[in-house]
This record gives C-alpha cells, structure tokens and sequence, in this order.
C-alpha cells in the first residue's frame, strides 16, 4: 500500500513538471516569434525606403541640388582673385612710391585723356590757322580753319568737342562744327579781347561781352544757343573781369580782375577772390582751367605787371590753386618743366610737361598721383593746348 501510495506522489509530480515546461516554452516562444516579427518588420521597412530612395535616384540621376527660386540671393562662394604683379605696369618716371613726384595711383585707374584741341602759341605772318586735335593712341588730326586772332585770341571748344566758337576782327560772334560745317553768325558788336567764346557745361550757352556803339565795354550775356532765336539773357552786373573759364558744374565762373582771380555765380554775381594776389605781388592775365567744383584753379602766375603785348592769350600753367586758400597743389612732375593743366569733367588733370625735345602729357588723378603718361607727337610741338574734352 505504501508502494502504490508513493507511485501516484511521483506521478502527479511529473505531470505539474511536464505542465510548467511548456509554459516557460510557450512564454519562450511567444517572445522568440515577437522580436522575428519586429526585425522582419524593420527588414520589411529598410527594404521600402531603399526601394523608394531607388526611385528618386532613377528620377534625379543628377543628383544636383535643385533650382533656387528667381528671388532667392545667391550664396555661392567665389574663390578670392589674385593679382599678378606684371598685371598693372607702372608708369612711374622717377620718385619714390607714394610721393607726388612718384609713382602711379594705387587704385586701379578708371579716368583716361579725353581729345585734345590745339592752336598756335605766338603771332605769326600766317592770316589763318587750322584747329588741330589729338587723342592719345592715335594721329592728330586738323579740322576748321579760322582767323589767326581768334584762333590766338578768343575761340573755344565746347565740352563735348562737337562745336567751336570765336570772335572775328569784325566783332562778330561765330559758332561752327569743328570741322568747318554748319557755320552761323551768332551776334555782332562782340568784344574780341575781354571775354571771347566762354562755353558752359554741356555746350548749351556761350558767355560774351558786348561792345557798346561808343567802342567801349558793354554788358555780359548769355546765348542759348539752342533757342530757336538764339536768345540772350544779360547779366544784371558787369563784373571787371575777363578771360572767363566755366566750371563743369555749371555754377561757377572764374574771371581774371585787377592782378587776381575771382570767381562769380553764373548770373555774374560775385562769389568770392582767390587769395594770394595783389599790387606789387602776385598776379596773372590769363586764366586757362578751373576744376569741376571750381575749388581748385589753374593759371601762370608771376610778378610781372602790364599787359602781354598782344592779343593772344597766354596758356601756360605754372601753378595750380585752392581758390579758397591761394595755395599751391602739388603735381607729379618728376623734376620736369610744368606747362599747361586741363581739368577734365571727373575731376582728374591732363598734365603737359616738357619731355626732352617735344612734349608729355600726365593723367594725374583728383588726389594728386600720377596714372598715365603719353609723349605728344611731333607736330604739336610749336603749339599750345587750348582744350581738353571727354
């Protein structure tokens, strides 16, 4: 009895053992099949995105980024330039860097020579003379042919070096293509020797002073010569000045008075006296550039006193000026003989030095330093310079 009792002990033991084996099993197997089913999941996953970066590959096989929209600012990135050192010559003749006398501006030059107008320098036997004109690079060239006091005395050249006007013998007022066309009697009773043809900026009007019936000075006036009746407005005062020369802004005119300089409005309203002139010191006759502004100014200066002797005028320059101050500009000679300043519209100088047996002309820039030098031709070496233009 005790056998039977110990053969059913061990056999409800084993079947308690059998039952807790399987569930561990099963417990072991459900979690078995649940991490399969996530890593097939995930496998099932990559396998999409790979298929669908496949596919926008198959579509952009460029692979390049795609168009900016037109008003989104670019960013690209440009490498820094370089710059070779033969890539800007220097056109320096003597000095040292960085002084006047030295070499070239360090900024890249973007002012050039304009054309320039020629016409004789002394009185000579000849009746007439042809306008000659150069630009650097190239030959010079003879245009209209005038009387040999106006060419001498009174002619000018408008800025844009289209037109030329000047004053005959007989007192009257001429304007013309620089070639000699489309010639026109402007006015009569113009006095040859005070004033001559002053034009303004741009070639519209012509400053001039008329003579009176008597002989004598008479009023200032400006033509328009673009009026239909060549219309004159005349100035409510009457300046003692000659020899005037219009700045490129339009608003200030420079007259030689007395032994100085002074400077009028372009109604001819005073302004103000370039300092520096007087009885017994200082003084000039001719004035032959002023600067756009008119702040600076440029004349033959000396202590001579009287009158030239004729009607020519004197264009030679031995200094340039501050009209406010009366002192001296410094330019980049190079230990050369200073002739003739033209002030250009941007501010830059047209320089003419003497350069062995003829002539050099500089493109000096607003600061002082020196850009560019060109030897004159041969043939303008018994001339002067009457104009420069763009």
């Amino acid at each position: 009895m005790n056998d039977q009792r110990l053969r059913l002990d061990l056999t409800e033991l084993a079947e308690e053992v059998a039952v807790v084996d399987l569930r561990d099993r099963t417990l072991r197997t459900s979690r078995r099949l649940g991490v399969q089913r996530a890593v097939a999941m995930s496998a099932a996953a990559l396998v999409l995105i790979a298929a669908a970066a496949g596919t926008a590959f198959a579509v952009r096989p460029d692979q390049s980024s795609p168009p900016l929209p037109a008003d989104t600012p670019s960013v690209t990135a440009s490498p820094t330039p370089t710059q070779s050192p033969s890539s800007t010559p220097s056109t320096s003749t003597s000095g040292a860097p960085g002084s006047p006398d030295g070499g070239s501006s360090p900024n890249t030059p973007t002012a050039k020579i304009g054309k320039l107008f020629y016409g004789p320098v002394e009185v000579t036997s000849e009746q007439t003379w042809n306008l000659g004109s150069w630009r650097p690079g190239e030959s010079p060239v003879w245009l209209l042919a005038m009387p040999d006091i106006a060419m001498r005395g009174n002619s000018g050249v408008s800025s844009d070096g289209y037109r030329v006007a000047w004053v005959s013998p007989e007192n009257e007022l001429f304007v013309s293509d620089v070639d000699g066309s489309d010639r026109q009697r402007v006015r009569a009773n113009v006095d040859p020797y005070c004033v001559g043809a002053a034009w303004s900026p741009g070639g519209r009007q012509l400053l001039f002073r008329e003579l009176k019936t008597s002989g004598g000075p008479g009023r200032y006036g400006v033509v328009d010569m673009r009026s239909a009746g060549k219309t004159v407005s005349w100035w409510a005062t009457e300046p003692e000045g000659c020899d005037a020369f219009w700045a490129a802004d339009g608003r200030t005119i420079a007259m030689t008075t007395d032994y100085g300089v002074t400077l009028y409005g372009a109604d001819g309203r005073k302004k103000r006296v370039v300092p520096g002139f007087s009885p017994g010191g200082w003084h000039t006759r001719d004035i032959v550039s002023l600067s756009p502004n008119g702040s600076r100014i440029a004349l033959l200066r000396d202590r001579s006193s009287g009158d030239s002797g004729d009607g020519a005028r004197d264009l030679r320059v031995n200094v340039v000026l501050d009209t406010r101050t009366g002192k001296e500009f410094a330019l980049p000679l190079g230990g050369r003989e200073l002739r003739q300043v033209y002030f250009q519209s941007d501010g830059s100088m047209v320089v003419r030095v003497n350069a062995g047996s003829g002539y050099a002309v500089l493109l000096v820039g607003e600061d002082g330093r020196k850009i560019s030098e060109t030897a004159e031709p041969a043939a303008l070496k018994d001339m002067q310079i009457l104009a420069v233009v763009s």
